[in-house]
């Protein structure tokens, strides 16, 4: 029999149906493989402008809200403006400020904290690349009132956190995989960076180095596309000029000054311990007096403002960003007691905001530490031996490296960012001295950084590495086998193990189980969960070759992930 013409109707169905199913592959390629297609590139682009404009209009955001409480927008003399201000106006506008960020903590957020970078890395780590979106929204609202009524801490922090906001969102919409959202929040931190520091290389190695903790090289193209986007955007914005002018350029008189960096870069290290522990010792301080006084959550901040305002009538630097106080430093208009009495008042200032949950980050309020003390530093060394000694300056660059580096856990990203920060390229040698000493002191006083310590403090253990909190993403749920699958450990057996008290719950993690192992010597545990009076009702057993095959495939997806 002859076969029938195809119809023109026909035709156009079936190659509708191949264009749709051509979408679909490359859909799926984009979701499971993008950051190895070139296409990926191109998202990258846009993630990467979209962060960088968000950076530029938080930016904006608390310049016009301090113009409208303060009545000047140059965050750069903010200090020396409030100076004029009547007394009561430099207490209550921070007190102001932290009654607005306790009450949008409240409403905004589970448990009344501030989202932050330790957060943006932890959702990297354990979230395939997403971080909470309505905590996360309140909190960049809380973090651009604080800094814009005075709060003592930075504004890298909260622009880290929005740009894994609009990661997170393209993440969700695409349905992203793991390893292609961890990209594409790696690829809008970079670009957030950048634009917030007009610093691409920084920004592209900050990303890799502190939230991606990973130099994988499929990433590297895309992120650093998105932190060239972020860079232009800054450009575009304020013009391709350096965060900070240096008065003269930094010399260093040979070798024979390498030593002092040395001693400047262990300073600096037990100086960033220093404001890491105080921050943490304040956060501790006053959760015990609001438990005591019973006080409301959404007081806490408030009574941190009204503590910096009191402090700010005698240390007016310690109020914003601190920018200007930095300035004084790095150009070493500063005396040596000034420079000693500024550093502890801006910790102890830190310390206090941070304890009392009011937002921002701890990269700027770093580097204005660390120049303090570099410059104190220098003042003393050059002070003792001048014939051999270079400039103060010098100093204070290498201590606002050091300082920084430490606290972050970030030494290769950091010196980056001082470099362009200054666009001083002729010091490397002495700002790479003082921050691979600096860091390798605070890494061992501390987990590493100040946010991997805040993620310890939580009992969210990614300091260790892979091998420690990749057990804390397997629940027992999913590994267990059904009483009743087939080779499955007998019902009486299994009852006999619950009588005795070895089991593991349903809820638990293979964090919590493989230990049980060890402990109990068993091959498998019963899985149970709990009556309300205490009563363990069987769900399932739990084999020891299933936990370690488990934990076994994920470390094999991560090391692929990071080699490839």
């Amino acid at each position: 029999m002859a076969q029938r013409p195809r119809t023109p109707q026909n035709a156009l169905q079936r190659q509708v149906g191949e264009t749709a199913a051509m979408c679909a592959r490359g859909w799926d390629m984009l979701r499971h493989q993008g950051p190895g297609q070139i296409q990926f590139w191109f998202i990258a682009l846009v993630i990467g402008s979209a962060a960088g404009f968000a950076a530029i209009l938080f930016r904006y955001a608390i310049e016009g809200l301090q113009a409208l409480v303060y009545g000047t927008p140059d965050v750069n003399t903010l200090a020396s403006f409030i100076e004029v201000l009547p007394w009561y106006l430099v207490v209550l506008i921070p007190m102001l400020g932290g009654i607005l960020v306790g009450l949008l903590l409240h409403y905004g957020t589970p448990d009344g904290r501030v989202r932050s970078v330790a957060d943006v890395i932890e959702g990297a780590a354990l979230n395939d690349g997403r971080v909470e979106k309505k905590a996360g929204m309140a909190s960049a609202l809380c973090s651009m009132i604080t800094l814009s009524t005075g709060g003592s801490t930075g504004r890298e922090g909260p622009v880290v956190h929005i740009a894994a906001l609009i990661s997170s969102w393209v993440s969700n919409t695409i349905r992203a995989d793991g390893i292609t959202g961890r990209d594409l929040l790696g690829c809008a931190v970079a670009a957030a960076v950048s634009a917030s520091f007009n610093a691409p290389i920084a920004g592209a190695l900050f990303a890799l180095e502190v939230i991606l903790r990973h130099f994988a090289l499929h990433a590297f193209a895309p992120i650093v596309i998105a932190s060239a986007a972020g860079t232009v955007i800054n450009r575009l914005a304020f013009g391709d000029v350096t965060e900070f002018t240096l008065v003269e350029e930094g010399v260093l008189e040979f070798y024979l000054e390498l030593p002092a960096f040395l001693l400047l870069g262990l300073t600096s290290g037990l100086i960033a311990v220093i404001m890491m522990r105080a921050v943490f010792f304040a956060d501790d301080l006053e959760t015990r007096i609001q438990n005591r006084l019973g006080l409301p959550h959404w007081l806490r901040p408030a009574l941190a403002g009204m503590i910096l305002g009191l402090m700010a009538l005698q240390y007016p630097h310690i109020i914003g960003v601190g920018y200007e106080t930095l300035e004084r430093a790095l150009t070493a208009d500063l005396v040596l007691w000034n420079a000693v009495v500024f550093a502890i008042f801006k910790v102890i200032a830190v310390a206090v905001t941070m304890g009392g949950r009011m937002g921002g980050g701890m990269f700027s309020p770093s580097l204005m530490v660390g120049a303090l003390t570099g410059l104190a530093f220098g003042l003393i060394a050059t002070g003792i031996a001048p014939e051999i000694s270079g400039a103060e300056t010098l100093y204070a660059l290498a201590g606002m490296g050091a300082v920084a580096a430490a606290v972050l856990g970030a030494p290769i990203s950091t010196t980056l960012i001082v470099f362009e920060l200054t666009g001083d390229w002729q010091t490397g040698l002495a700002v790479m001295v003082s921050v691979s000493m600096s860091t390798a002191v605070a890494s061992r006083l501390v987990d590493r950084s100040f946010f991997l310590t805040q993620l310890e403090r939580r009992n969210v253990h990614l300091a260790a590495g892979p091998q420690a909190y990749l057990l804390a993403m397997f629940r027992v749920q999913g590994v267990m086998r059904k009483p009743t699958d087939p080779g499955s450990a007998s019902e009486e057996k299994v009852l006999s193990m619950i009588d005795q008290g070895i089991w593991v719950r349903q809820s638990a993690t293979l964090e919590v189980a493989l230990p049980l192992f060890d402990k109990s010597g068993a091959a498998y545990l019963p899985v149970v969960t709990v009556d309300d009076d205490g009563t363990p009702t069987l769900q399932g057993v739990l084999y020891h070759v299933d936990a370690l095959k488990a934990y076994n495939r994920a470390l094999a997806a991560t090391a692929a992930e990071e080699h490839s």
